[in-house]
């Protein structure tokens, strides 16, 4: 039996993968000797058997180790990242990416990672991509990124060579509608390794796990979320329409419950209200929202997680400290600005 069969057996039987054996997976999902087939029928049987922290924050230490290094360690220890797993259908609109340019705005470094839409019809790429951020700038220019613009985004192809052989595969899974841990990898294995997360997941039930994961890999501080729409469907954010599930790590590791709007003075607002859409929908969406026309849960939610995000950075004592400031930098020009910034510097 190859490698990868052998492991599928096991986890079929329920049984973990050892950091051994993660290694030799990460090889064999990065390489050419495995058919697709082989690696479609290893990523099913992993999910279907759950993976573990100890799993998770495996995989993540091995492509981690596989990722092209940007350079960015001078800023990486007061850096966040604001991202999600996908995977959750719900239609979202790109909560993360106007996030980034409030905090940039604000003054705390951010340090994204992503991808093209994958699950979703336009990923956190597309939108800040069409908003003037150069998906293929050299790490030279993204180091000049960070000291004058305060956030970079690092797009995932170009800094995770070895997932060319995996892309083909989890696409053609994504389109039978199976989720793998590459949907919450992706946002372990930020090639920057910003010391700060705020990591939204598509399930609940994973919220546990990626905390302890990002315990595990040495994150500074941080929060993993999960929005509860309703019985059956749940968002990969931290938003005013559902109910969250949070839970810490590093200097917040305490942090373990149920958040929802109303515990910082927000509405609660309907799901409907957050719905995105392709690329043209969601730049509408970008312009009603710096124009102050908006749909308010959204506008929100943006606020909610910008103040989150200052929070974990230590910018500010509180979440509710930081709801004003993140209102009025995102209707009150800066953000505004802060486009303009990004696509004049990408340009020159």
């Amino acid at each position: 039996m190859s490698t990868l069969a052998d492991l599928t057996a096991q986890l079929a039987h329920g049984r973990d993968l050892s950091a051994v054996q993660i290694e030799n997976v990460a090889v064999a999902l990065a390489g050419t000797d495995e058919s697709d087939a082989s690696k479609g029928e290893f990523l099913l049987a992993l999910g279907r058997k759950g993976e573990s922290a100890a799993e998770l924050a495996g995989f993540a230490k091995a492509f981690r180790s596989r990722a092209i290094n940007p350079g960015v360690e001078a800023w990486a220890d007061r850096a966040i990242d604001i991202v999600g797993t996908g995977g959750d259908h719900a239609g979202g609109f790109n909560v993360s990416s106007l996030v980034v340019l409030v905090l940039a705005s604000a003054g705390v470094v951010v340090m994204k990672h992503g991808n093209r839409g994958i699950t979703s019809k336009c990923g956190s790429a597309d939108l800040l991509a069409a908003l003037g951020v150069k998906l293929d700038a050299p790490p030279e220019t993204l180091r000049r990124a960070l000291q004058e613009l305060g956030f970079v985004f690092f797009f995932a192809p170009s800094y995770h060579p070895t997932f060319k052989h995996i892309a083909p595969v989890r696409k053609a899974l994504a389109a039978q509608g199976h989720r793998t841990i590459f949907n919450i990898l992706g946002p372990l294995i930020n090639p920057g390794r910003p010391a700060h997360v705020v990591l939204g997941t598509f399930s609940g039930g994973s919220v546990p796990k990626l905390a302890d994961a990002l315990e595990a890999l040495g994150s500074k501080s941080g929060l993993a979320v999960h929005g509860v729409i309703d019985s059956e469907r749940g968002i990969d954010e931290l938003t005013t329409a559902t109910s969250n599930r949070v839970r810490g790590f590093g200097a917040l590791r305490e942090v373990d419950g149920l958040w929802d709007a109303g515990d910082f003075g927000l509405e609660r607002s309907p799901f409907s209200q957050l719905l995105g859409g392709d690329l043209p929908t969601n730049l509408a969406l970008v312009e009603a929202i710096l124009s102050g026309r908006g749909p308010a849960g959204l506008v929100d939610t943006i606020v909610l997680n910008a103040a989150v995000a200052m929070w974990v950075v230590g910018q500010t004592p509180s979440v509710q400290a930081g709801l004003g400031p993140a209102r009025d930098l995102l209707l009150g020009g800066a953000v505004k600005k802060k486009i303009s910034a990004t696509r004049e510097f990408y340009r020159s």
